[in-house]
């Protein structure tokens, strides 16, 4: 799985010493040797592993990934060890073991709804939003990716997405000739458009709608529209999005639902990363 780029994982270490680490220097350990391991406190789905690697060999480092990104580990299993000065290994450390904390725990959750669909027997697909920590996307993507699930877009300059708020723009009387005119502009794109009712969610697939995303529909609601789709020869994918948890997605699974629309992953706890830094031979 290939991992953030150099520039990226520099500027996290930017943010949190713009001008060194104090202490470090203060203490005059920087030329001092040590090692340093991450281990699973408890079960977990890995994820950032080779990003936090990287920073360790960003910081004069070396650093060996034990378990990879999208492989799960057992309570004890060490993720990652490290050995330099320690100068470095206290620079990228708590970076390092907040982004596979953070990243693992969507990766978590995210595997979690996927295994519950599976175990159920469904195929559907788990989506996540771009609802996640504005300068974040990079990392949550790989989170998603982590845990099995996709990304529902990146950002809004890859997909054709009309909500609501698009919508309280144009005249009611013109929805058909808009979305007629959206797809002529961008013809190879996949037209999806939010729904909040049966009866917008009908007159954007008689309007020729590719994915229709049902914000808060309960699972019986999107049963009941598949039915009258079916009935009318429509067929639109029916993607629930607002709401979707470990809680509910079988339930949406199983009233037919094309695929899983969700942020649910991004709110998850993070994972418990226990750190071990222990002095070393000075080379």
């Amino acid at each position: 799985m290939e991992r953030l780029d150099d520039g990226e994982l520099r500027q996290w270490l930017r943010e949190d010493a713009p001008h060194g680490d104090l202490t470090t220097r203060a203490l005059g350990l920087g030329d001092r040797h040590g090692t340093l391991s991450f281990a699973a406190r408890g079960a977990m789905r890995v994820a950032a592993i080779e990003e936090a690697a990287r920073l360790f060999e960003l910081c004069a480092c070396e650093a060996i990934v034990r378990v990879a990104s999208g492989r799960d580990a057992a309570p004890g299993a060490v993720l990652l060890e490290a050995r330099g000065p320690a100068a470095g290994l206290l620079l990228a450390w708590k970076v390092a073991q907040t982004a596979v904390e953070t990243a693992s725990g969507i990766a978590g959750e995210a595997a979690r709804i996927l295994g519950l669909l599976r175990d159920a027997g469904f195929a559907q697909p788990l989506a996540c939003t771009r609802k996640n920590w504005p300068g974040g996307r990079a990392l949550a993507a790989r989170a998603v990716r982590a845990g099995g699930a996709v990304m529902h877009r990146l950002g809004l300059s890859e997909t054709l997405l009309v909500f609501p708020e698009h919508r309280a723009f144009l005249a009611s009387n013109t929805l058909a000739s808009t979305l007629a005119g959206v797809r002529a502009a961008q013809p190879e794109k996949k037209l999806v458009v939010e729904v909040g009712s049966v009866d917008e969610a009908l007159a954007c697939a008689h309007a020729g709608v590719d994915v229709l995303q049902l914000e808060r529909f309960a699972p019986e609601a999107l049963a009941a529209l598949r039915q009258r789709l079916d009935e009318a020869r429509l067929h639109p994918l029916l993607a629930p999005a607002g709401g979707v948890t470990a809680t509910n997605a079988v339930a949406f699974a199983r009233a037919g639902a094309d695929f899983l629309v969700s942020s649910a992953p991004y709110f998850a706890p993070p994972a418990d990363v226990k750190v071990v830094i222990a002095p070393g031979r000075n080379r």
